[in-house]
């Protein structure tokens, strides 16, 4: 038996570019594109930027360069933990310093200034850092968006002369904008000599022939020479292949920016989806099966209803279900689906539609679940518990109800989906309050009564519990109502209720629901290769025999009877 354990999802970006001279004497512009290891792109993020000289001749195209270059280094010298808005302020305004000192003591300089357009992509956030009038074009889903304004005068006489450039003054006002970036998102870059010279609709059209991003580059400021453009003409075209899994505080911020509202009913169409049945109406949630009719799909989704002093909450579950199922990629667990932002109008999640039912609804049927069956369901659960462990996550609630059994075809890569990670516990996260505290009594470790918050060991027991019911249907130290404090002793043989299943499996059943902590094993993965492989390393029958006690308990209590009372004659008769 093997897990893998899949790497997890980095930023990755094309990028390419072109700068024509035209008809101009010198070329002013200057872009630049860096990309860097995949370590500098995780704390600083990937950086393309073009920028237009405005000062003239020489000073333009100095001005151009060492902005476009100043900036970068500037924003890379930075410490990653100051935010990429505070970075690429206190870079450009450094270098609006220096440009205007220079402008101003430098005859040969005299004067220069620049304008600067900057994308900066870091995680799954598009940053764009603007001050003159290059542009920057968004490209998604066959729309084309301009994400910059242009900061220049528009009175008649005036047409086209700049507000701001940068080493125009001594001090700068910068444009600042942040969004979410979405992978096969398509961005722009360029000056005035390609904007000017095309119109959108062209823009759009090239762009949307999906050519490599030097060729699409190459295109645009060919067709800019072409419409006569008198200027300069740089495009650099940067495409996002991949982006990295959502970071905490960026689920935050979109989750906290939408709205708890009284949940919808039946028949109700939410952000394009149309709410088809009702599947549960819990105290904090109502779910729904849906269709997607953006993506034409079924779907699963739940609304958080809003509850007096329970906001709080409510967001946090689900963050944590929002983050986790960005990071833990396994079959056996299920998936959240990523709603763009500008869609969602109010806070809800949305998953796959996994046709089947829960493990809970399958106990409740006959006939009972066979050995082999159960074993295939329990080892592919364990594995799914295992995924999340890896991560750092405790799951805090696994029970049948929690339990998807998939109907599916190729039943060996899929069958089971372990959901419902509100509640889970992460590392690195604040937990929940303690009156907040998760779980389900009969399924909780002994310890959680205890105060403790979980852990992967409690994970394990509560895994152990439900294979245990998905066996028997019945719970190895009996249900536990809610609020109560139970004794815990033995548990109740699994063999007891099904006398046809085999005692190693009792037995490593046994081990995992072990009331200390330190006696079940070591992490799931050692609990699931017992149950893959425990048949094999048996003992005899014979070797596992129940006690006498068990098999006539009559007949002991008969046995200790009579020994007393021998005892206590021979005690008299020796007096």
């Amino acid at each position: 038996m093997s897990f893998h354990q899949q790497e997890p999802e980095q930023l990755r970006v094309a990028a390419g570019y072109s700068t024509e001279r035209g008809p101009r004497a010198d070329n002013e512009d200057y872009c630049a594109f860096v990309d860097g290891t995949p370590t500098q792109r995780t704390r600083h993020g990937v950086i393309a930027a073009v920028a237009d000289g405005v000062g003239g001749a020489k000073g333009g195209r100095v001005a151009a360069e060492t902005v476009v270059r100043g900036f970068i280094d500037g924003y890379l010298g930075q410490s990653e933990l100051l935010g990429v808005q505070k970075k690429s302020a206190r870079a450009l305004e450094a270098m609006n310093r220096w440009v205007h000192a220079i402008g101003r003591t430098n005859a040969d300089l005299q004067s220069m200034a620049c304008t600067l357009t900057a994308l900066i992509l870091r995680g799954r956030q598009a940053h764009i850092v603007h001050v003159g009038d290059s542009r920057l074009y968004r490209f998604r889903d066959d729309r084309l968006d301009l994400l910059t304004r242009d900061h220049t005068f528009s009175e008649w006489g005036m047409q086209g002369v700049l507000k701001r450039a940068i080493g125009a003054s001594d001090d700068i006002q910068i444009d600042y904008l942040a969004e979410p970036a979405q992978v096969h998102d398509r961005y722009l870059l360029c000056t005035d000599g390609v904007h000017g010279s095309l119109s959108e609709r062209v823009l759009r059209e090239e762009l949307a022939r999906r050519t490599s991003p030097d060729e699409t580059a190459r295109a645009l400021t060919a067709a800019a020479l072409a419409a006569r453009s008198g200027d300069n003409a740089t495009a650099l075209v940067l495409d996002v292949l991949n982006l990295p899994p959502a970071s905490q505080p960026d689920v935050e911020l979109a989750i906290a920016a939408q709205p708890i509202l009284p949940p919808p009913a039946i028949g109700t169409v939410v952000d394009g989806f149309d709410l088809e049945a009702q599947l549960s109406d819990g105290r904090y949630s109502r779910v729904f099966r849906a269709h997607d009719t953006v993506a034409k799909r079924p779907v699963i989704i739940k609304f958080p209803k809003p509850i007096q002093d329970a906001d709080a909450v409510l967001r946090q579950a689900f963050v944590r279900e929002t983050w986790i199922a960005a990071r833990v990629r396994s079959p056996w667990i299920g998936e959240v689906l990523a709603i763009p932002p500008e869609r969602q109008t109010r806070l809800y999640s949305v998953m796959p539609f996994y046709e089947g039912e829960t493990l809970e609804a399958r106990l409740q049927r006959s006939p009972q679940i066979s050995l082999s069956e159960g074993l295939d369901l329990a080892i592919k659960l364990a594995k799914g518990v295992a995924a999340l462990h890896r991560a750092g996550i405790v799951h805090r609630d696994i029970k049948p109800d929690n339990v998807i059994l998939e109907r599916v075809e190729d039943q060996a890569e899929a069958g089971v989906r372990l959901v419902d990670l509100g509640v889970a516990r992460v590392a690195g996260m604040d937990d929940f309050a303690l009156e907040h505290a998760p779980g389900t009594p009969s399924y909780m470790a002994p310890e959680l009564f205890g105060g403790a918050p979980g852990d992967a060991l409690s994970d394990q027991f509560a895994l152990a519990v439900t294979i245990y019911r998905l066996f028997s249907r019945a719970y190895p130290y009996g249900e536990i109502e809610p609020f109560s404090r139970p004794r815990f002793n033995k548990p109740t043989p699994l063999t007891s209720h099904r006398p046809d299943l085999p005692a190693w499996l009792d037995q490593v059943l046994a081990r995992a629901l072990a009331v200390s902590p330190q006696d079940r094993f070591g992490d799931v993965l050692e609990l699931a290769f017992d149950l893959e492989h425990g048949s094999a390393r048996a003992l005899p029958t014979g070797l596992h025999r129940k006690p006498l006690y068990e098999r006539h308990p009559v007949l002991v209590w008969q046995i200790v009877a009579i020994t007393l009372a021998v005892l206590l004659f021979l005690s008299w008769a020796f007096r």
